[in-house]
C-alpha cells in the first residue's frame, strides 16, 4: 500500500495555467509561484464582483480521535466527486501548520487518493504566507520592546504587555520566556510568551480582512498593552501597522492549486480550531463562490469549534450563508467514543459504536439548530464490517439525517459520486440559515448559549483572573463582539477524558483575550494551550531528503 506522499509523487500535476483556464481565470490575474501553484490577483475580485455565487457547501465533523478523522480528505474527494457528476465545484481549504506536520496530526493536504498537489510544497513552505504572517507579528513585538527601550514615549507599562511573540512550530520552550537579558543594551528585562502562528491575531486578521484596506485597519486595532496610567495602547500607537500590512500584502492573496484528480483548490489562511477560529480566509471562499457553482469549505476539528466559529464569527462578518453542511464520521471515531482505546478501534465492536453514536447524534442536532441541511459522510476504512456499517447507517435513519458511505480515501473522486449526489441534493432544500446568538449580549450570557447550546454544558465557571479580564473588555467598550471559545477537539466538554456526550459538567474560563483587529473576544477553557508541544517522537524524526531534493516520510 502506497503512502500519502507516495500518492502524491506519483500524481500527473497539470500547469497551474491549464487549472486557472478551468475556472476562466485570466493570465494576468494569476500570479505563478512556479509551475504548480499560484496566487490570484486583487484585478480578479473586481472583474467579478458581479458574478452570481455559487452553493457553499461546510465540511465539519464529529469530535475527532487523537489520529484525526479525514475530513480535509472527505472535502477533497467531495470536490472530485462533484467533478464525477459533472459539476462545477472548487475546493476552498486552510494551509497547512508546520506543527502538525513535524509533531502528530500531519499536514493539511488530504490522504490517499483525495489530495491537493503539489503535496510536499504545501506542507512545507508553500507560498511562504505562515512566514509573512509570523514576521508580521513578530515585526510588532520588536517594534513594541525598541519603543520602550528608547525613552517609552507612550507609557507602556511592562507589566501590562498583551501580545505575544510567534513561531509556527510546536516548541513548549518558548510558552513562558523572559526577554531582554543580559545588560541595559539588551533592552528591558521582562516576561514573555510566544504562541503558535495560527493561533496568532495576525492569523486571524488575514483570515477575516476584505482587502489591504480592511487588513491595515484591523492590524492598527489590535491591542499590545496598557500604559501606566491604564489607558489601550494599539498597534496605531506604535505607527507599525503599515509596515506590518506591507509584510502581509502578498500573503493576503489566495493560492490556487489542485487536487489529484486535477480539480481545483484554494488554500488561504490556517488558523487552528481548537484555540482559533479554524476556517480558511473569507477571501478565499468568496472568490470560490464566484468561480464556482459550488464551493466546498471546511472547518477545523469536530464541529463543536470549527463549525460554531465558521457560522457565528466567519459567516457573521462576510455575510456568508451555507446551502448544506456535511457532517464526518467514522466508526474508529465513534467506537473511540464509546471507549474503546485507540489502539483497538480497528476492531469490530457494535456494542461500543453503539454507545459512541450519542456523539453523532449532538453534533447534528447543533448542526440543525443553524437551519441549514445536514448530510452524514460516513467516511469508510478497511477494518469496517457490514454489520458496524448497517448499526450506524439506522442511527442516521432515526435521526431521519441524509447520509452517504464516502470511500474517497481508496477511491478518490469515484468514492464520492454517492456523498456528492447527497450534497447537491441537500443544497436545493430550503435553508433558513440563522446564527446562534446576537453579538450584541453580554460577554458571559453569549459563552453561557454556546456551552449550553453546542457542548450540553450546564453552566460556565469563571476564575478570577477571567472576570477581571471581562471587566476590562467592557470597560473599553468592546464587549459586542463575536466569541471565539478555544477548548479540546477531543470532547464536547472542556475535558478530553469526557467522550460521547457527556452531561452534568460546567465549563471552566480560565482566561479571555480580546483580539480587537481580528474582531473576536477569545475565551480560553479548561488546560487548552496557544503553544502545542511536540509528542515522545515526532514526526520530524521520519522525514528526510536525499541528495536528488526527493522528500520521503511525510506522512
Amino acid at each position: 500500500m502506497l503512502s500519502d506522499i507516495e500518492i502524491a509523487q506519483t500524481a500527473k500535476m497539470l500547469p497551474i495555467t491549464e487549472i486557472a483556464a478551468k475556472l476562466n481565470i485570466q493570465n494576468d490575474e494569476l500570479e505563478p509561484y512556479g509551475h504548480y501553484k499560484a496566487k490570484l490577483s486583487e484585478s480578479i475580485y473586481d472583474r467579478l464582483a458581479d458574478e452570481h455565487d455559487g452553493k457553499l457547501i461546510l465540511v465539519t465533523a464529529i469530535n475527532p480521535t487523537p489520529a484525526g478523522e479525514g475530513k480535509t480528505t472527505t472535502t477533497v474527494g467531495l470536490g472530485q466527486g462533484m467533478a464525477k457528476l459533472g459539476k462545477k465545484a472548487i475546493i476552498a481549504l486552510r494551509e497547512p501548520s508546520l506543527g502538525p506536520v513535524f509533531g502528530i496530526k500531519g499536514g493539511a493536504a488530504g490522504g490517499g487518493y483525495s489530495q491537493v498537489v503539489p503535496m510536499e510544497d504545501i506542507n512545507l513552505h508553500f507560498t511562504g504566507d505562515m512566514h509573512a504572517i509570523t514576521a508580521a507579528n513578530n515585526l510588532l513585538c520588536a517594534i513594541l520592546d525598541n519603543h520602550m527601550q528608547q525613552g517609552n514615549a507612550l507609557g507602556i507599562d511592562q507589566r501590562r504587555i498583551l501580545f505575544k511573540r510567534c513561531m509556527d512550530m510546536n516548541d513548549r520552550a518558548l510558552r513562558n520566556t523572559i526577554v531582554g537579558l543580559g545588560g541595559k543594551i539588551n533592552g528591558i528585562p521582562r516576561e514573555d510568551s510566544f504562541q503558535i502562528t495560527v493561533a496568532s491575531e495576525i492569523m486571524a486578521i488575514l483570515c477575516l480582512a476584505s482587502d489591504l484596506t480592511d487588513l491595515k485597519a484591523r492590524l492598527g486595532s489590535i491591542l499590545v498593552a496598557y500604559s501606566l496610567d491604564g489607558k489601550p495602547i494599539y498597534a496605531r500607537d506604535l505607527q507599525v501597522h503599515g509596515a506590518m500590512a506591507a509584510l502581509l500584502k502578498d500573503a493576503l492573496k489566495p493560492n490556487l492549486v489542485q487536487t489529484l484528480e486535477n480539480t481545483p483548490a484554494l488554500m488561504h489562511g490556517g488558523p487552528f480550531a481548537n484555540i482559533a477560529h479554524g476556517c480558511n480566509s473569507i477571501r478565499a471562499t468568496k472568490l470560490g463562490l464566484k468561480l464556482a457553482d459550488y464551493c466546498i469549505t471546511e472547518a477545523g476539528f469536530g464541529s463543536d469549534l470549527g463549525a460554531e466559529k465558521f457560522m457565528d464569527i466567519k459567516c457573521r462578518f462576510a455575510g456568508l450563508a451555507p446551502s448544506a453542511i456535511v457532517l464526518v464520521a467514522t466508526l474508529r471515531a465513534l467506537k473511540y467514543n464509546g471507549g474503546v482505546p485507540k489502539a483497538e478501534v480497528a476492531q469490530e465492536n457494535v456494542a461500543a459504536l453503539h454507545r459512541g453514536l450519542c456523539n453523532l447524534q449532538a453534533h447534528v442536532e447543533n448542526m440543525r439548530k443553524y437551519g441549514v441541511p445536514v448530510v452524514v459522510a460516513i467516511n469508510r476504512f478497511l477494518t469496517d464490517t457490514d454489520e458496524e456499517i448497517a448499526a450506524l447507517s439506522h442511527c442516521c435513519e432515526e435521526l431521519d439525517v441524509e447520509f452517504a458511505l464516502s470511500d474517497v480515501f481508496a477511491k478518490g473522486g469515484e468514492g464520492a459520486t454517492e456523498l456528492a449526489k447527497k450534497v447537491v441534493e441537500a443544497c436545493e432544500k430550503p435553508s433558513k440559515f440563522k446564527l446562534l446568538y446576537d453579538e450584541q449580549l453580554p460577554i458571559k450570557e453569549k459563552v453561557e448559549m454556546i456551552a449550553k447550546e453546542i457542548y450540553g454544558a450546564n453552566g460556565v465557571n469563571y476564575t478570577a483572573q477571567a472576570e477581571k479580564l471581562i471587566k476590562e473588555i467592557e470597560a473599553l467598550g468592546k464587549d459586542k463582539l463575536p466569541i471565539c471559545i478555544a477548548k479540546t477537539q477531543y470532547s464536547l466538554s472542556d475535558d478530553p477524558a469526557k467522550l460521547g456526550r457527556p452531561t452534568g459538567f460546567t465549563i471552566t474560563v480560565k482566561d479571555v483575550k480580546l483580539s480587537a483587529g481580528a474582531g473576536f473576544i477569545v475565551v480560553l477553557t479548561g488546560d487548552i494551550m496557544t503553544m502545542p508541544g511536540l509528542p515522545r517522537v515526532p514526526a520530524a524524526n521520519s522525514i528526510d531528503v536525499d541528495a536528488n531534493g526527493h522528500i520521503s516520510g511525510l506522512f
